[in-house]
């Protein structure tokens, strides 16, 4: 039997959701007189496009409301004049260890190609400048021993303070029982303190200084610089690293937004109920409906009824929030009965990070030009403690444009830039880039008009993703686990949360995906419904491996 490939399996919550996905007879089934039914999913980004995917698979209906462009934060811009290259303004790397989210990259037919992320053979070369010193690197073995060291430092923090090796191998394994003996003992020692503990009182950071403390914060490991994170809790950023979150990381060629557009267009042939040829689009009469202004439980009938932003309401046997969770008390008038107090405070109590984002198109990926005498190339992917904090290049062959994302900052460093507009943003970035490549004139090259992103200004999103902080672990749990619904009185029955910051990895669209399937298991056991006793769903294994409790 072959080894099953590595994956977020865990670590909080142990379920093979690729396995679940990809048994032949499917997720589950539903009894006959519930097929048709009607279920609302506010939200059609990646996890409502999932939820409404599966949902119609099972022979329900799903209705969406939408209050933006169907996709989320899976957005890809194109550039004016040119459909071929893209500017991803939310999701733009993901892992392969995202088991779930590749199901449906692989089942729309979308190619990956690896992401060209610092000293990985995509960037080709990485330039680190730090308090005005340039280093030139193609591995991590050109750069100062300093490097090395803090490489190396945080290695074996991660061992120290996370039996590291020893709960990667058991992920490997998908070995529930291991992981679950190394991660409840780390959750109880970890959840009150930031990732800046964690780094400052290991044996191996002591023994280092400041500095290397700051280049650790500022170039970091894997994807770059991670200071901006160093408040969140520990919990966090372990499991980023432990289920390899931040490791070969792909692209998606032609851009991302394509898989919820396919999602959205999709004929499945294994379908229940629904004729050959149903798709979500053509069940949503061709588009989504606006986006949501009220929710609430029917005086009468009992069901949850959803109002959209022009007045409409109607009513139905489930609902599936996917939007981001303070949207829930600023934009949406949700019934304050339909979650419990303690919920209340989880859902208000998420905190999101800000981000953001500039591109420009170029007229050909001019960085692969050597400079003469030193068979170095002219630019690389740059790593800086300048505001454009990271610089990436994306090649699409020698005779088509490029494209350059001259800055990918967050929290304060997204902030500095909030008011400014596309074109300012752009110039402050050239500044910053002029003075790390003096004799490299970027501003010739760009062939487009800039385009931007900060997603704290955007309405519908009011942040990039969740950064849990110290303490944050039980209202995650609330908030993880409200899929199980049995032991929840009538009145909040039939509201579902899923998306990136309901899962225990926010940011990443595995998280967002997971969250969703569990939305689907609740909605099916709600109506009846059960999974194959040769695939049981989350809901059935979740008594046994889902998350410990601190209370």
């Amino acid at each position: 039997m072959s080894e099953a490939p590595f994956s977020m399996f865990g670590p909080d919550f142990t379920f093979a959701y690729d396995e679940w996905l990809k048994h032949p007879k499917g997720l589950g089934s539903i009894p006959p007189e519930m097929q048709g039914t009607k279920i609302a999913i506010v939200g059609a980004g990646i996890a409502g496009l999932v939820c409404g995917y599966e949902l119609m698979k099972l022979g329900l209906h799903p209705v969406f409301y939408e209050a933006g462009r169907l996709g989320g934060r899976l957005r890809s811009a194109h550039f004016d004049g040119n459909d071929q290259v893209v500017a991803e303004l939310g999701g733009m790397r993901f892992p392969r260890s995202s088991r779930a989210f590749y199901h449906y990259i692989d089942a729309m037919e979308l190619d990956t190609h690896p992401f060209p992320n610092p000293l990985t053979p995509a960037a080709g070369s990485t330039v680190i400048e730090l308090e005005g010193e340039r280093y030139y690197a193609e591995t991590l073995k050109d750069l100062p021993e300093i490097f090395q060291e803090v490489a190396n430092a945080y290695d074996s923090a991660l061992e120290e303070g996370a039996r590291f090796s020893d709960l990667q191998n058991a992920i490997q394994r998908r070995d529930s029982k291991t992981i679950k003996e190394i991660w409840n003992p780390i959750v109880k020692q970890w959840d009150e303190r930031t990732f800046y503990d964690f780094i400052s009182t290991s044996s191996a950071f002591k023994k280092l200084s400041f500095r290397h403390r700051e280049v650790f914060g500022q170039v970091g490991f894997g994807t770059g610089g991670w200071d901006s994170d160093f408040s969140n809790t520990m919990l966090e950023i372990l499991r980023v690293n432990v289920t390899g979150c931040d490791s070969d990381q792909h692209l998606v060629v032609g851009g991302v937004e394509q898989l919820p557009q396919r999602l959205w267009k999709h004929q499945p042939k294994q379908i229940d109920f629904w004729p050959q040829g149903t798709s979500l689009r053509s069940l949503n009469q061709g588009a989504p409906r606006p986006g949501a202004k009220g929710i609430f439980r029917h005086s009468q009938s009992g069901q949850l009824a959803v109002t959209d932003t022009r007045g409409s309401t109607d009513e139905f046997a489930a609902v599936i929030c996917t939007c981001q969770s303070w949207l829930l008390t600023t934009a949406i008038e949700t019934e304050e009965n339909l979650f419990s107090h303690p919920m209340w405070m989880a859902l208000d109590r998420t905190r999101y990070m800000q981000s953001a984002k500039t591109f420009v198109m170029v007229d050909r990926p001019f960085w692969k030009d050597k400079v003469p005498n030193t068979n170095q190339y002219v630019m690389s992917m740059t790593l800086t403690d300048r505001l454009t904090r990271g610089t990436y290049l994306f090649d699409h062959g020698d005779d088509h444009p490029g494209v350059i994302c001259l800055s990918y900052s967050w929290m304060s460093d997204a902030l500095k830039v909030l008011p400014l507009d596309a074109e300012q943003r752009t110039q402050l970035a050239l500044g910053a880039l002029s003075k790390i490549y003096p004799d490299v004139d970027i501003a010739s090259h760009i062939r487009s008009n800039p385009i931007t992103i900060s997603w704290e200004d955007d309405p519908n999103f009011l942040g990039a993703f969740k950064g849990a902080l110290p303490g944050h672990y039980r209202y995650n749990h609330r908030m993880y686990s409200h899929f199980m619904q049995e032991n929840l009185p009538a009145q909040q029955k039939g509201l579902f949360l899923a998306g990136d910051d309901i899962s225990w990895t926010p940011a990443w669209a595995e998280g967002a995906v997971q969250t969703a399937l569990n939305a689907v298991w609740g909605v099916m056991h709600q109506l009846g419904g059960e999974c194959f006793a040769d695939n049981l769903g989350p809901g059935d294994l979740y008594p046994e491996w889902g998350p410990i409790s601190l209370d």
